[in-house]
């Protein structure tokens, strides 16, 4: 994919979180990696809305901008911890759904083990305690975090996902979503039953 193609699928897919009311005009981030030591990162203080490819620049492993003028967001910093931390990683979307966001906040666990596809999809997320948001506290912290799973629910802040590609990031921060909302629904009408252990190795042995 072309260098200005990746840019538009960045910015796409940030209105694709902002129209399936997955995070706010000013909220969320996403970055892609494009090359050894180079990413591309959405622009601070924009219209995620409205997000154009131009509000998506490129940036050095020291989260340097090289395009002139251009603002990055102020979390690029966890982000390129993140990419540090797991080489295997090349897509990050970074958002703030309500559900999950609420359940990071009351520090209760968001069950990932209700149905078949949010467990192939989302596994076990990871929790990242409260740090100040554009901090290298935050980016130190998420980055611990993020060894261990694909998810990250950061308390007091949103949710951070991962993948080989932006769509399996996005997937994953969808699917991570939906389950914080049957987690939330099934705690109110009582009896909901996770799948069991047994249930559970069937869908990890499928998506090994």
């Amino acid at each position: 994919m072309e260098f200005l193609q990746q840019q538009e699928e960045i910015a796409s897919f940030m209105r694709r979180l902002y129209d399936r009311g997955l995070t706010t005009t000013s909220g969320g981030n996403i970055s892609l990696r494009v090359g050894e030591n180079l990413f591309l990162v959405t622009a601070s203080q924009t219209d995620k809305g409205r997000m154009r490819s131009e509000d998506v620049g490129l940036v050095d492993a020291a989260g340097n901008s090289l395009e002139p003028g251009f603002k990055v967001s102020m979390e690029t910093g966890m982000h390129l911890s993140v990419y540090k931390t797991r080489p295997d990683v090349q897509a990050i979307v970074h958002a703030h759904p309500v559900f999950a966001t609420a359940f990071g906040i009351s520090g209760k666990t968001v069950n990932c083990n209700l149905m078949g596809e949010a467990r192939a999809v989302c596994s076990e997320p990871a929790f990242a305690a409260y740090r100040l948001m554009g901090t290298q506290a935050l980016a130190k912290v998420v980055a611990l975090a993020a060894q261990k799973a694909n998810i990250v629910l950061m308390q007091n802040h949103g949710v951070l996902a991962m993948g080989k590609s932006l769509l399996q990031a996005f997937d994953r921060l969808e699917v991570f979503e939906a389950s914080a909302k049957l987690t939330f629904i099934t705690g109110i009408l009582g009896d909901g039953k996770s799948l069991t252990h047994e249930e559970l190795k069937q869908i990890d042995a499928l998506f090994k």
